[in-house]
């Protein structure tokens, strides 16, 4: 009998949530996924202690302000990770835009268009990466262009239709809705536990996935954010689903019959609607959950960025001592 992660890989593109490189090495994802969180973690282990080094090293011969040396050290680190990752995988790795830039299109366009060069400057063509942003207003209005110069997006954050549908209308490659962590926010605002078929992060991913297919949009969903193997399980046939590793090892031991439960095929209508700025902040508005998680996760990888940041000033301080 195949394991329950063989079963999944015929019907859905399996990704890596993590910047773990012999996990990658050992699951051979198709593309990998990371986050100011994931590239924190990552480089406290030995595996990038030379990366460290390098980064440091090309940070003292920089001039000018040191908050801006130290933030371009840590942005060259974030590099290094996904290098480290393109490596593994056939497909691509996203590297996000820093989410204290969340909230400025102009400000998230030159990271983003940075972070490409980066890459190129190690041999790394765009066509390997996404551009990671957070599903603020400001944030889908920053892939838009992107998408138009050849750069394509992942659109992070995502807890909501109406964020799903102004990233569709931004024609952005690919859109990454939270599952685990909307259960979470009902888990503490009800008090009840929810069945996998119940998970309301499973209903909204549902929800979306059915709005695109209906309507013929081409970018592509893929689930994020799991707490459990039950709901990768209720969203198996998904374009795309970027798990952890320990759910990924847990899928992997399972050779029960997993199900399809989503197919382009099996569709309910849901008319097409467009958002301009006002009704999408509206309707955010008028979902707490939404609103919350949103704000909820830029704060905490904008706290894990700053953890990078100071880091970085550390060691620069160390090797100049």
């Amino acid at each position: 009998m195949t394991s329950k992660l063989d079963q999944l890989r015929e019907i859905t593109t399996v990704v890596a949530d993590t910047g773990d490189i012999e996990a990658v090495a050992r699951l051979k994802p198709v593309d990998c996924t990371t986050n100011p969180s994931i590239v924190l973690k990552a480089l406290g282990t030995p595996m990038f202690a030379d990366a460290i080094k390098e980064a440091v090293a090309w940070g003292k011969k920089q001039g000018g302000n040191p908050e801006a040396v130290s933030s371009a050290v840590a942005d060259r680190l974030a590099i290094s990770v996904g290098a480290a990752l393109v490596k593994l995988v056939p497909g691509r790795v996203s590297t996000e835009v820093d989410a204290d830039l969340s909230f400025d299109t102009e400000a998230s366009l030159a990271k983003a268009r940075a972070i490409i060069a980066a890459y190129k400057d190690r041999g790394i063509g765009q066509d390997r990466i996404l551009i990671k942003l957070a599903s603020t207003w400001e944030g889908i209005r920053a892939a838009e262009v992107l998408q138009k110069e050849g750069i394509d997006c992942n659109l992070t954050l995502l807890f909501s239709k109406a964020q799903a549908i102004a990233c569709a209308d931004a024609k952005v490659f690919l859109i990454s809705p939270f599952v685990g962590r909307i259960l979470d926010w009902y888990k503490k605002s009800t008090g009840k536990d929810y069945t996998a078929e119940e998970d309301p992060g499973v209903i909204s991913v549902r929800e979306i996935y059915n709005y695109y297919k209906t309507n013929d949009i081409k970018t592509i969903v893929m689930g994020a954010s799991f707490r459990s193997a039950g709901e990768i399980e209720a969203l198996a046939g998904c374009d795309r689903l970027t798990i952890s590793p320990n759910l990924l090892d847990e899928l992997a031991k399972d050779e029960g019959k997993l199900e399809r439960k989503l197919s382009p095929e099996s569709r309910k209508p849901d008319p097409k609607v467009s958002v301009d700025e006002k009704t999408f902040r509206w309707m955010m508005n008028e979902d707490a959950m939404a609103t919350e998680k949103l704000a909820e996760g830029i704060r905490a990888f904008a706290k894990d960025l700053g953890t990078l940041r100071t880091m970085v000033q550390r060691e620069l301080q160390l090797a100049a001592a």
